[in-house]
């Protein structure tokens, strides 16, 4: 066995206990992590094809492995194991699918999935970071968030963009759950959702979305933590008012409407202060917004961040 011994190292650079315990049961998934695992994923990722985009927002960060990428998610929906996902998320038909765009709206409309795929696809690499301390890296491959809603042409006294995931029993195992309210919903302020930054993802690493990342379209707002890029969306509303979000309903006091990556707001049971990127051994210290502050600092202008996390 290889004991290290490191001035610079602290508790925080050791592998997570429960990354330890299931170390096997990571290896058959094929997710590498600190342990340095190395493998096959033993369930394949669903993707049916590859996608052309021109790219935009890259970054000279390495890509976290696909594996792993496809292989440990959180998608409730299909359980709150981690692992759970990919086992689980096959049974969720993606074909037909549509996106109903409502609310305070012009033009109001229902549309197809393989339309938006006829569409201009960009692809970018973002930093995705979850609220436990985790991050990856992915080539994400989708449409301006901001092309989509121009589409339905939202009122000015439309001052939020509202998201809600498919709700399907008899796919969904997870639903059986009640840890959270169903449907998931989330939610952005308009100047949010209309950033460049902002994208509805449809295939990541040059192929489709695979089920257990958000199949057919998801939203990444790389600023933010994980939870807020909702998965599987079937509707999009514009509203007045601040829309409910699902983890904001089920402990106000630990999730925000905003969820911006905030180093200097520690969540109530652990600090946001550093992260460890999958793959990687040492943790390295949390960037404000993730790293984005250049392009999304001005929407929080004069704001309290620790009031408005």
């Amino acid at each position: 066995m290889l004991i290290r011994h490191a001035p610079d190292l602290t508790e925080n650079d050791v592998t997570p206990k429960d990354v330890y315990i299931r170390r096997r049961e990571i290896m058959a998934a094929g997710i590498g992590f600190g342990l340095g695992l190395a493998g096959t994923a033993t369930q394949a990722a669903q993707v049916t094809g590859k996608l052309s985009a021109k790219r935009t927002f890259w970054t000279n960060e390495t890509p976290t492995d696909l594996e792993a990428v496809t292989g440990y998610n959180n998608f409730y929906e299909f359980g709150t194991d981690k692992l759970e996902p990919v086992k689980y998320a096959s049974a969720l038909t993606t074909r037909p699918w549509t996106v109903k765009l409502d609310g305070d709206c012009a033009k109001p409309q229902t549309v197809d999935i393989d339309t938006l795929l006829k569409g201009a696809l960009e692809e970018r690499i973002y930093r995705l970071r979850c609220v436990e301390g985790w991050s990856m890296v992915i080539p994400w491959i989708g449409i301006p968030l901001a092309e989509v809603i121009k589409r339905a042409e939202p009122l000015s006294k439309a001052k939020y963009v509202a998201f809600e995931t498919a709700l399907r029993p008899k796919e969904m195992r997870g639903v059986s759950d009640r840890i959270l309210q169903w449907p998931y919903v989330e939610g952005l302020r308009m100047d949010e959702a209309m950033n460049p930054l902002a994208l509805l993802a449809v295939g990541l690493y040059g192929d489709l979305l695979p089920n257990q990342n958000g199949a057919p379209i998801r939203l990444v707002v790389p600023w933010k933590y994980g939870f807020k890029s909702i998965k599987s969306i079937v509707r999009i509303s514009f509203t007045t008012r601040e829309p409910p979000t699902s983890w904001n309903r089920y402990a106000p006091r630990e999730y925000g409407f905003y969820s911006n990556v905030n180093p200097q707001v520690d969540h109530p049971r652990w600090s946001q202060a550093s992260e460890r990127r999958i793959g990687e051994f040492k943790r390295r210290p949390t960037l404000m917004f993730n790293g984005y502050a250049d392009n999304v600092a001005q929407l929080y202008a004069g704001m309290d961040l620790k009031k408005y996390y």
